[in-house]
């Protein structure tokens, strides 16, 4: 069983009252990152917000997928209600984009060494006094990773998986491969499990399992959400849409029993973007491209109590 949250929203009607443009040198590369502020003189709580996986950006924009501003909205909508957040585009990717940049050198944690760079950065700010740390879909797992090294008030995932990335790819693969070419590839990825590097097992799986994406699998598949959220004790909020055609309502059901003093909010209409959708999966999908649909209903109300 899990528990809803139901709760009332006051907006403010006056405009935002400011945006910065960031700066935070990591590892090589200069990372890019908007800090929004609410009006007034502080100080504020303010909310590290991280964007999920691939080429997605600090608004929530993925050039494969469409402009949704899924996160640019969650911003805004936080400092309306009196919290100030930054996001920011993760290594190699948007403004933090890097000409030199090689795949053979990428490691999750790298993913993990900034973020807990820039929550840094705000603990230095005078302008804060409490820290939070939300994360979406892939950036769940990296936000929940940083909340374990780098104390926080309080942790939102939101569409976070509840399974390692090795077992989803399990998953996945099992229905879409012939048996010996699926046995192959799951031996490979016990392989990268312990550390090992291997050959492919087929150039067609060349997208996943290239020689120079290896290292990086294996940096990713040490981190099990799951494990990682047991022995999290920072107040967690665990949000997840019930019309999420990536995440299951399944995966927060099983971060919420490896951490039952988390709360639990499942949103019934809200899909992977954030946005509230039909059944009908063409309108669902047409929302990753819609920067004008508002947030999902209950999304920004359930947070905001939460972190209030």
């Amino acid at each position: 069983m899990y528990r809803t949250i139901l709760t009332t929203l006051v907006l403010t009607s006056s405009a935002l009252a400011a945006s910065e443009n960031l700066s935070l040198p990591s590892g090589g590369f200069d990372l890019k990152g908007t800090l929004q502020l609410p009006e007034g003189t502080g100080p504020f709580p303010v909310a590290l917000i991280i964007a999920g996986s691939g080429p997605t950006d600090r608004d929530g924009n993925n050039p494969l997928a469409g402009k949704n501003n899924s996160l640019k909205l969650l911003a805004e909508g936080l400092a309306q209600n009196g919290i100030a957040s930054l996001r920011y585009d993760k290594r190699g990717i948007g403004e933090s984009a890097k000409a030199d940049l090689k795949e053979e050198d990428q490691r999750f944690d790298d993913f993990i060494q900034d973020a807990s760079n820039w929550l840094d950065l705000l603990k230095k700010d005078g302008r804060f006094n409490r820290y939070f740390v939300l994360g979406h879909s892939e950036g769940a797992l990296i936000g929940l990773a940083v909340a374990k090294q780098n104390p926080v008030d309080r942790y939102v995932s939101i569409s976070g998986t509840g399974s390692n990335a090795a077992d989803i790819l399990l998953t996945q693969l099992k229905p879409q491969l012939p048996a010996p070419l699926f046995d192959a590839s799951a031996d490979l990825i016990a392989k990268l499990r312990k550390g090992e590097t291997g050959e492919m097992p087929d150039p067609a799986l060349a997208s996943l399992f290239r020689p120079s994406v290896q290292p990086y699998l294996i940096s990713w598949f040490k981190h099990d959400p799951a494990a990682l959220i047991a022995g999290l004790n920072t107040p967690t909020l665990i949000v997840q849409g019930a019309r999420d055609l990536q995440v299951t309502v399944a995966d927060a059901q099983k971060l919420h029993a490896a951490q039952p003093k988390a709360q639990l909010l499942i949103l019934p209409t809200m899909n992977h973007v954030l946005k509230s959708v039909s059944e009908d999966p063409q309108d669902n999908l047409a929302a990753y491209s819609n920067p004008d649909l508002p947030l999902s209903d209950g999304l920004l109300q359930g947070i905001v109590e939460f972190l209030k």
